[in-house]
């Protein structure tokens, strides 16, 4: 086999390199192989792969050789049956009792979690019942009395302030409320330090209050669509439909600047 095979590597021009670099089998165990040393290969095997290896690097059909190297070496070993093997090969694992800390620990967290889901459960149902015993608790007349109607906060004013609102204007400051009563208008207000407060449309019911300490400078672009309330009295105005007025108050007005 070895001499055939350096025979076949001869006659396609090829060295022992050339052939270990296309099989990628290391130069020693080529250099063997042609003399028919097969023990580098490193069992039946290998020796086998190897043998087909070069026999296709320098143009021979490899079945006559391994046919040849099977025949002096004993032939291919008989398949041993795969289930057998890995029933030898396989660990049988070690048995182990129950893993009692696991379960500890499980069960705590099971019965912390059922303990605060109870106690959420419970704080909400005693809130309902409270509130309904609140709202259908019976009057003296032996019928339901309706709950009191809850106080909402009250409106954004859109026409004239209340007495309240009024007294209750700062008198060391100046209050401004643009209110939109009659349509849509843009408006403009800033501060006595020309800081922007508001800049933007007021659309059509909608009011807007600004204070200041000593300053407050409007800009309206449609004046006859506003009124205004400075320090909780009416500004009494004859401003004219789609009119832009440039308007500045202090404190004690309302009296336009």
């Amino acid at each position: 086999m070895g001499r055939a095979l350096k025979q076949a590597r001869i006659a396609a021009g090829l060295t022992v390199d050339d052939v270990s670099t296309a099989t990628r089998v290391r130069i020693a165990i080529v250099r063997a192989i042609e003399a028919d040393d097969f023990a580098p290969c490193g069992g039946d095997v290998y020796a086998r792969g190897h043998i087909r290896s070069l026999a296709r690097a320098v143009r021979l059909d490899p079945e006559p050789l391994i046919a040849q190297y099977d025949a002096e070496h004993g032939g291919r070993p008989a398949p041993t049956p795969a289930a057998p093997l890995f029933e030898a090969e396989r660990i049988r694992p070690e048995r182990r009792g129950p893993n009692w800390t696991a379960a500890m620990v499980a069960a705590i967290v099971v019965v912390i979690g059922f303990v605060g889901f109870t106690a959420f459960k419970g704080g909400s149902s005693s809130g309902d019942s409270k509130s309904q015993v609140a709202e259908g608790s019976p009057s003296s007349a032996g019928t339901s009395a309706p709950a009191p109607p809850k106080k909402d906060k009250p409106a954004r004013p859109t026409g004239e302030p209340s007495d309240s609102a009024i007294a209750a204007a700062p008198q060391d400051k100046v209050t401004v409320q643009v209110s939109a009563p009659n349509g849509r208008s843009w408006i403009s207000a800033k501060d006595h330090n020309g800081r922007m407060l508001f800049d933007g449309l007021l659309k059509q019911g909608q009011s807007k209050t600004f204070q200041d300490n000593s300053k407050i400078n409007l800009i309206l672009g449609d004046a006859g669509a506003i009124e205004l309330y400075v320090n909780g009295k009416k500004i009494e105005d004859t401003f004219r439909p789609g009119a832009v007025e440039r308007l500045t108050y202090t404190k004690g007005d309302p009296v336009a600047g």
